[in-house]
């Protein structure tokens, strides 16, 4: 049986190469619009372990034991919303696993530390889907922006509205992963680190093309900042950016708060709504399953109302 360990047994002795560290080799290993997020996750607990006297790369991940894991539970059921508790449970679990892969801990050790359950939580849904009259408000106020600006926010909301990318992926596209001919966009190394291709509605075309032509040809990121005075900037929006350039525009436009991500949301319902079967829908959003995109399902009543209607007696 193990013993006990105690707070000041979990801090690192001395540094650790990132190679052989459990935290450095899971972040090392998800997608790079996740690692800020898991590591700020990794911190918290850290912190917690050890009163504030240690981060995610010097607490000694291999020493934690199932009172550990299970008083961070306990405190994440009482601070979070289940769905934020179990992803930073889930950080957790993935760096325990690296410390048993690297061989700094006992996998009898590592299924106690990592048998508890699940936080249950409500199933309210999150998020909301956009109405027609609500995009066409955001891209009214982008277009009697005739600066740069307002160029570039109408492809930003156009691309949303019409591929449902994730903020990350946006961000991260290259002017070569657009191919006018056909309304193409490669997506590189998205979730999962899986590459997909989306295709845009043709009225998004003219204004991505309309983005280009203020922006130039020159190769790089295809949506770039842009400097007081209107200086483009030839690197990537941070996805932090996106989601000031959204609710900046929304307040602009009258339309009630939403996030992004909300068109994602809107994407996949409106997809379905028009018929569109439930693996394609997934492909094209880039889901793991269709049960991760029926998750994404924001019709109301009047769909269900409307299906009822095609049975007959």
């Amino acid at each position: 049986m193990s013993k006990r360990v105690e707070k000041n047994d979990l801090k690192l002795s001395s540094p650790v190469p990132l190679s052989i560290h459990p935290a450095a080799v899971y972040l090392s290993s998800i997608s790079p619009g996740s690692v800020a997020t898991m590591r700020s996750s990794l911190n918290v607990i850290a912190s917690l372990l050890t009163e504030g006297e240690c981060d995610a790369m010097t607490l000694n991940w291999a020493r934690l034991r199932y009172q550990h894991t299970a008083a961070i539970r306990a405190i994440f059921k009482e601070r979070y919303c289940a769905t934020t508790a179990n992803k930073m449970l889930c950080a957790l679990k993935r760096v325990l696993a690296e410390a048993v892969r690297l061989d700094l801990m006992e996998a009898t050790d590592y299924a106690k530390a990592v048998d508890f359950p699940k936080i249950k939580g409500k199933k309210k849904l999150r998020g909301r889907a956009l109405s027609g009259d609500e995009i066409s408000a955001l891209i009214e106020v982008c277009r009697q922006d005739e600066s740069p600006l307002g160029v570039r926010d109408a492809a930003i909301i156009a691309i949303l509205r019409g591929t449902g990318l994730r903020r990350a992926e946006l961000a991260a596209l290259e002017l070569r992963d657009f191919i006018a001919d056909g309304g193409v966009l490669e997506v590189r190394e998205g979730k999962g680190d899986k590459d997909r291709t989306v295709y845009l509605p043709h009225n998004v075309i003219s204004y991505v093309n309309d983005w280009i032509a203020v922006r130039g040809d020159a190769p790089g990121a295809l949506l770039c900042p842009i400097r007081k005075g209107g200086r483009i900037e030839g690197r990537h929006l941070h996805p932090d950016a996106v989601l000031k350039i959204v609710k900046k525009r929304a307040t602009q436009a009258g339309v009630e708060s939403f996030s992004p991500h909300d068109f994602r949301r809107t994407f996949c319902s409106d997809l379905l709504d028009a018929g569109v079967d439930i693996v394609t829908v997934q492909k094209l959003a880039g889901h793991a399953s269709p049960e991760t995109t029926a998750k994404y399902d924001r019709r109301g009543e009047e769909t269900k109302r409307k299906a009822v209607q095609m049975l007959s007696i």
